[in-house]
């Protein structure tokens, strides 16, 4: 009957009445499906809310120091569980929510839930894989040397300083059991990069607890509190001294160097948390091709200051321009100051808030781990809001060469750089968008790796191709060109890191590179000593994600030349990067889905 219907409607064949009455049946249908349609997604939408809202509590309550750091402080005083009971229930919590979350259809929710929904389901899986295929309980000991990790009680004024210590004497009084349970939960036999870096983490952590946060709290003023906490604090302290110990006596004679995750397990690994589903082989090809053409971009910039030397010594020569100690705090707030009028006169990227980042020395118990860091509120954060770009001094005591060799990091155009990458227009820019967007509770707490480090590493080079650090007269003098040139090899310098950092992961986990053959990789690439480049080496042993910096990167300029193409005359980079920074931080081959018209195109991702 509908068929015949359409088909006197479409032919107009029939008495002109017929064909009004057929006409106004068929909107009166049309309507009453798109109303049922309607009423359908509403329903599945409500359905998933409530399923994603149940997943967050459980989420947070099995990760309460996580939740602090959000700014839901509910959760303050809490630790994780890590005894065997627990972590099985943690374990079967995941599959139970993906199992769940499966039965969801994208395309039966809005198109603001379908985004939300693989969201979480991304996040659900990484957990999902770290637990179940890297093991990372049974065989990753650096895990318990963190699970103390209680910096967001003194580097925030959340709370009163005396609720705060009651906080982390709750905290402090788990430990010691956290790290029995480790005792328990370990293989017999671990990797040995991951047996000697838990045993640097875990002194490192008894050292921060004795030293650094007595310091932090001796505003305290309550005596019997002071006590409680002098008492809990030790015994944690005990603790991780005695683990570093146990496994240097127990784990490191035994230590394997089975730590590699296999081509198919890196491939789901990739697949499932960044739906990146190509054959590692192929990023890998892809890698090495940017990585030669970077170098030849670092060769290039550096004929251009002195033709007659090796690009290294030239990047050596470089180095020696920085501050000096007493200046390198000021220098670098002044050259944000810069760096952020520059975003804002070229219109690069929106800034939702004025509110600015402040500069400051690195917290002394940061600075073992941090050469330059940016430090956020969490997204639900009420009361200490603050923002702070932390850049790590020079210590008094140290004799003058290594004052000199840590400032060369600090080189004028490489530490624009980094700040590009940290606060404008990179993470602290982020975050400002993160805030100001619509986004669900789903989007600001599960983030995509490859998206966080990728944007900020990807604006290091799109600042520098938008000329920063160029010459605004024409035509440049001389020093113009090679103060130009300079900025182009920091950048470059940072890329080469990244690059190597994508090529030894792949090559580590899929084609058995060793630990000195990957150290060595990483000195001929991008000309790194031997001390950092084994850092950087052992990195990838337990953290394959690294490359993400640089599957991100290219992930987005990937993106960003197909969205010019579909926007013709309409493109500008401002109106691009407010976009991708709008939707939360997922993974970038949903914001091709988002912003890309072409269905066709959703799936090419690099």
């Amino acid at each position: 009957m509908t068929v015949r219907l359409f088909a006197l409607i479409n032919t107009g064949i029939g008495p002109v009445g017929t064909r009004r009455f057929t006409g106004r049946l068929l909107i009166a249908l049309l309507a009453l499906l798109l109303a049922s349609a309607a009423c359908a997604a509403q329903t599945q939408d409500a359905e998933y809310e409530a399923v994603a809202e149940e997943y967050v509590k459980t989420y947070l309550a099995a990760h309460p120091l996580q939740g602090t750091a959000l700014g839901f402080h509910e959760y303050d005083g809490k630790i994780s569980d890590y005894s065997r009971l627990a972590l099985d229930a943690e374990l079967s919590r995941l599959r139970r929510f993906d199992d769940r979350l499966a039965k969801f259809d994208p395309k039966n929710l809005s198109p603001r839930q379908s985004i939300d929904l693989r969201i979480l389901q991304a996040a659900v899986k990484r957990d999902i894989f770290e637990m179940q295929d890297m093991s990372v309980f049974e065989r990753n000991p650096m895990l318990y040397a963190r699970a103390g990790d209680v910096n967001v009680y003194i580097k925030r004024n959340f709370a009163p300083l005396e609720d705060r210590v009651r906080s982390l004497i709750a905290i402090e009084s788990q430990i010691p059991n956290i790290l029995i349970a480790a005792r328990t939960n370990l293989d017999e036999k671990l990797p040995g990069p991951f047996v000697e870096l838990a045993i640097q983490i875990a002194r490192g952590s008894a050292d921060f607890l004795k030293k650094d946060l007595v310091a932090a709290v001796s505003g305290l003023k309550d005596e019997q509190l002071r006590v409680a906490f002098q008492a809990a604090n030790r015994k944690a302290a005990t603790a991780l001294t005695d683990y570093a110990a146990w496994l240097e006596r127990e784990k490191l004679p035994k230590a394997t160097l089975d730590f590699a995750l296999g081509e198919e397990k890196f491939r789901r690994f990739l697949a499932e948390t960044e739906l990146v589903d190509l054959p590692p082989g192929e990023i890998l090809e892809i890698g090495m091709a940017q990585l030669k053409a970077e170098q030849e971009a670092f060769s290039d910039a550096a004929k251009k200051i002195d033709p007659n030397k090796p690009a290294p010594e030239v990047f050596k020569q470089i180095q020696s321009e920085h501050p000096t100690a007493d200046k390198l705090i000021p220098d670098v707030a002044k050259d944000l100051d810069k760096i952020r009028k520059y975003v804002v006169s070229r219109r690069l990227v929106g800034l939702p808030s004025e509110i600015r980042a402040k500069v400051k020395e690195t917290p002394q118990y940061l600075r073992a781990t941090s050469f330059a860091s940016m430090d956020t509120p969490g997204p639900f954060e009420k009361r200490a809001t603050e923002a702070y770009y932390y850049v790590t001094p020079t210590e008094e005591d140290w004799p003058e060469k290594e004052k000199q060799e840590w400032l060369t990091a600090f080189n004028y155009y490489t530490s624009d750089v980094v700040s590009i990458h940290e606060v404008y227009p990179g993470h602290y820019v982020q975050f400002l968008h993160l805030n100001a967007s619509p986004a669900t509770k789903v989007e600001k707490i599960f983030g995509s790796y490859a998206f966080i480090e990728g944007w900020a590493h990807y604006c290091e080079k799109m600042m520098i191709d938008e000329g920063f650090g160029s010459p605004a007269s024409s035509p440049p003098s001389e020093d113009d060109v090679k103060s130009a040139a300079k900025y182009r090899m920091a950048q470059t310098d940072e890329a080469l890191l990244r690059l190597c950092r994508l090529c030894v992961s792949l090559k580590v986990h899929t084609q058995n590179m060793s630990i000195d053959d990957a150290t060595k990789f990483f000195h001929d690439n991008c000309y790194y000593e031997q001390k950092p480049a084994r850092q950087e080496a052992m990195r990838a042993t337990f953290d394959p994600g690294y490359l993400n910096y640089t599957l991100g990167k290219l992930q987005i300029l990937k993106l960003r030349a197909d969205y010019k193409s579909q926007q013709g005359a309409d493109f500008s980079l401002q109106k691009f990067h407010n976009e991708l920074l709008s939707h939360g931080m997922p993974p970038i081959r949903l914001l091709r889905e988002i912003m890309l018209k072409d269905q066709s195109k959703w799936d090419q991702v690099l």
